[in-house]
């Protein structure tokens, strides 16, 4: 019997990084899979321009683009905020094709009259604006440290008989200024909201899931962050007037809907592949 697909008002995706190691695309389609959304924000780093490779494209990866395609396709409203690892997208920001959009950042009316204020949030990361080299150079290193840290899980599970390990959580918890710079850009993004009178402000790029209340001596603002698809496997989701962080879990695990034949579907995943990395090559260049 198949299983119905919960209903969500808004859902919004950030720091899914299709096209890097890191990525966890099949946990990502199983949990798209789940669900009936009928807005969606796909809020920066979807595709991993910077770190984006001919040789490595797997079918999942492919699958979780044709599937929000398939979205697109049936009318469910879609906004593509630009992140920093797809900045180069941000030459076509002003891009309408049916019910899918490109922007820089999104303003969503919502019940009871509260506006969100949607944007990826590379603008208030230093290092991006003044240091794009080491930004890079660090997606690099990050990258290699999740597939090091997938090869240490695996010796925890199969051999120790222990539970997964996030070694760049524990670096990051254990460096004082990661903390900081992580409290001060949540600080940060909800004073501007708050002077702009918004009810929400939502981001992405930290790779933190997070629904807090913050406040200044101008007001408060329910700060929201969607978190990522390599570590987190989070997302962002409005039922009803009512936000809350979803969170892959070992229940979702043993349900996986994803199987190896699945991703053998009649997919012309060749011409759609080549047919993006020429574009991807041309906004290279």
């Amino acid at each position: 019997m198949k299983k119905q697909k919960r209903s969500v008002d808004v859902l919004v995706l950030s720091d899914i990084h299709l096209g890097t190691y890191g990525c966890r695309a099949n946990e990502l389609l199983h949990y798209l899979k789940s669900i009936r959304p009928k807005t969606v924000v796909l809020n920066g780093d979807i595709i991993d321009i910077w770190q984006f490779s001919k040789n490595y494209w797997p079918k999942s990866h492919m699958k979780v683009v044709k599937h929000i395609f398939g979205w697109i396709g049936k009318g469910v409203k879609t906004y593509y905020v630009t992140g920093n690892h797809d900045e180069m997208l941000r030459k076509f920001v002003g891009l309408k094709m049916g019910s899918f959009r490109i922007v820089n950042k999104v303003i969503l009316d919502l019940p009871d009259n509260k506006k969100a204020w949607i944007f990826h949030g590379d603008v208030f990361d230093v290092t991006m604006q003044h240091s794009k080299w080491l930004a890079k150079l660090g997606a690099v290193g990050y990258d290699t440290l999740i597939i090091i840290n997938s090869m240490a899980n695996f010796i925890s599970e199969k051999i120790f008989k222990k539970g997964k390990i996030s070694l760049s959580k524990k670096i990051k918890n254990s460096v004082k200024s990661a903390v900081t710079f992580i409290n001060n850009f949540e600080q940060t993004t909800s004073d501007i909201g708050i002077s702009n009178q918004y009810d929400y402000v939502v981001c992405g790029h930290i790779h933190h899931p997070e629904i807090r209340q913050i406040s200044n001596d101008r007001g408060s603002i329910t700060y929201m962050n969607s978190g990522d698809w390599i570590e987190n496997l989070s997302a962002l989701e409005c039922v009803n007037g009512v936000w809350s962080i979803y969170r892959f879990s070992e229940e979702d695990r043993k349900g996986m809907l994803i199987k190896e034949e699945e991703l053998e579907e009649d997919l012309n995943t060749n011409e759609l592949f080549n047919n993006l990395v020429q574009e991807f090559n041309l906004m290279r260049s």
